[in-house]
């Protein structure tokens, strides 16, 4: 049975391709916000780092009427590294709007969202967007979409997808690129009409699965899905259903989604997304069924981890001098164990040592998020580089992760592209001129190789450059990949960097520091222009003399300093190098802080390899 007034329909597309904005569109047009309320834009993307980065990390539910039909609209990530929110998005809509960029056409997360839709047998609606920019080739975007369902294997009457051609900032959908429509209006029928009502149950003892976290300082755990069947009412008696364990608990609250925010009521029926509180410990993919009647559903299958990275207490001379409030290792683990509840595919090894929090995750985006995230809530961290995860087959070879790679770029940058993905070890699968001075490249990559690329390729591009990538699965080890061919320049004393040692050593590498940063012993100032590693004095003051020169006052230029992002600094560690994290400060560090013994356990490793 269908409960016929509720559409639940999740946004799915590639990063960047414009679909929080038309979510926002959507909602202006609903009425949901007065004409005299001031609204953010992007209103979905709510956590900082989501509107300073331009990308959504987690999904969120809003919801808005048309003409009698409640429409819940689930919004959902569009990179790769958390695919995770994706699957558990789709498994609670009964269909999806696929949004796709009018200029850039289907990209790798395009293919990969749409595959887990047909998985989920649910049919999308497409919209080819940002029709109103001067570049925009909504024609040819099409053709290509069409191609991408029959690539993907989709029957013959999904090849008559339902299309309209949008623009999240004009507020307007279309059913032909250059028609006349200025409103949201074909957008809201093709929801109703194409959408299908959820199928649930209304009558029958209640049965749901946790596809949605949240936190209340004051309720403590909220956690929810769509209800499949039944009823749920303030006071019922149900029962957790986790991997491992079932407990039952007392619902003490209930809400749905009415716009942005959550509305308390009493009772939530089948087909209804709805959240709830009563009970700490739930997960996502649990199902919550009645007392007396236990059935629980089959658990969310999501794309495996392919990295893992070692979190540390800050144990450096600076620790607890940049402001931060939580140090210690037990505040760390608390914290990522508290992730760990709310993601799918974040997971911690309980094997570790004590002194180590080691966390599994999809890729190096979803680690940098979790790290800045952590940092601006005052906590202190040391890391290590990312490490990623292999297995072995019958045969006993090593086998690796391996991502499909998509890029387009200008020309000019293609020699500079293959030559880095050569180093990688990437295998090229296809390459095409798509007009314009442009071209498109495809290829295979381990894991290991995407390490760090976003930061060189945006370089090589010059900013222009476009990519994605998606997991493939596990392939041989197909050979060492080096990281980098520098060295590091290692302070060899604690103290302030000088200008005078900064003008002598800075033809050996360059910095990444300012004249007058503080410094410890071991701690790296800067990159060796050689491949192997430095120890320099960088606090060594300038003599004082009673003689005076001729060219006493004569000032050599220093070299810039080299700036460093999460992402970057993440990608430039090497095995025996740490980087300390704090609320203002990114610095890098060898293990070993102290000179004479780093030297001993360096020639013991040599000595065991």
């Amino acid at each position: 049975m269908a409960a016929p007034n509720i559409r639940n329909v999740g946004i799915i597309a590639h990063v960047d391709h414009g679909k929080t904005t038309l979510v926002d569109a959507i909602f202006r047009q609903s009425g949901m916000f007065r004409d005299n309320e001031h609204v953010a834009d992007r209103v979905m993307d709510s956590n900082d780092l989501e509107r300073e980065r331009g990308i959504t990390i987690l999904s969120k539910v809003a919801s808005c009427s048309y003409q009698g039909t409640k429409i819940n609209i689930v919004d959902t990530p569009g990179h790769a590294d958390f695919g995770g929110e994706v699957e558990r998005v789709l498994s609670m809509v009964d269909g999806v709007l696929l949004i796709v960029d009018a200029f850039e056409g289907p990209m790798p997360q395009t293919r990969f969202v749409l595959k887990k839709a047909f998985d989920n047998g649910l049919k999308p609606i497409v919209c080819i967007n940002k029709v109103d920019r001067d570049n925009a080739r909504p024609t040819d975007v099409y053709d290509q979409t069409l191609d991408l369902f029959i690539d993907l294997g989709c029957s013959e009457e999904d090849l008559f997808f339902p299309h309209l051609y949008t623009s999240g900032a004009g507020g307007f959908a279309r059913a032909e690129p250059n028609g006349g429509e200025t409103d949201m209006r074909l957008l809201f029928e093709a929801i109703v009409n194409h959408v299908p009502a959820p199928k649930v149950q209304q009558e029958g003892p209640l049965r749901m699965q946790v596809n949605n976290l949240d936190y209340s300082d004051y309720l403590g755990r909220m956690f929810g899905g769509k209800v499949i069947r039944g009823r749920v009412r303030v006071g019922d008696r149900l029962t957790r259903v986790g991997e491992t364990k079932q407990d039952s608990f007392n619902v003490t609250k209930v809400w749905t989604y009415q716009g942005l925010k959550l509305t308390e009521v009493e009772e939530v029926e089948a087909g209804e997304i709805a959240m709830m509180s009563g009970l700490d410990e739930v997960i996502i993919g649990d199902s919550i069924c009645d007392a007396q009647f236990v059935e629980p559903l089959p658990r969310i299958e999501v794309e495996p981890s392919t990295l893992t990275m070692n979190f540390f207490a800050n144990s450096s001379p600076m620790a607890g001098k940049d402001g931060g409030k939580f140090l210690t290792i037990h505040k760390i683990r608390e914290r990522l164990e508290k992730e760990e509840k709310v993601s799918v595919t974040l997971k911690i090894d309980r094997t570790a040592a004590a002194d180590t929090v080691k966390v599994a995750a999809r890729g190096e985006m979803q680690l940098s998020v979790l790290i800045e995230t952590m940092r601006r809530e005052g906590y202190e961290l040391a890391i290590a580089r990312p490490q990623v995860i292999f297995k072995e087959n019958d045969m006993g070879k090593r086998l690796e992760p391996v991502e499909r790679l998509t890029l387009e770029f200008d020309d000019e940058a293609m020699g500079g592209v293959m030559e880095e993905l050569a180093r990688r070890k990437a295998e090229i699968e296809d390459m095409a001129p798509l007009g314009n001075g442009r071209t498109k490249i495809v290829a295979s990559i381990p894991t290991r190789g995407l390490i760090g690329f976003r930061t060189v390729y945006l370089t090589l591009s010059r900013g222009s450059g476009l990519m994605g990538s998606i997991f493939e699965g596990y392939e041989v080890f197909r050979g060492d990949v080096q990281s980098r061919i520098q060295g590091s320049l290692i302070a060899k004393d604690p103290g302030k960097l000088t200008r005078y040692a900064y003008e002598g050593v800075q033809e050996r590498g360059t910095f990444f520091y300012p004249v007058g940063t503080e410094v410890y012993a071991g701690m790296i100032v800067g990159a060796c222009s050689r491949d192997e590693d430095m120890v320099v004095n960088v606090t060594l003051q300038k003599a004082a003399t009673n003689m005076r020169s001729a060219n006493a006052d004569a000032t050599t230029v220093l070299d810039p300093h080299r700036e460093f992002s999460l992402e970057q600094a993440l990608s430039w560690l090497r095995d025996d190098e740490l980087l300390e994290v704090t609320p203002k400060q990114l610095r890098f560090r060898k293990k070993i802080l102290d000179h004479s013994e780093r030297r001993v356990a360096e020639r013991k490793a040599a000595a065991v390899s």
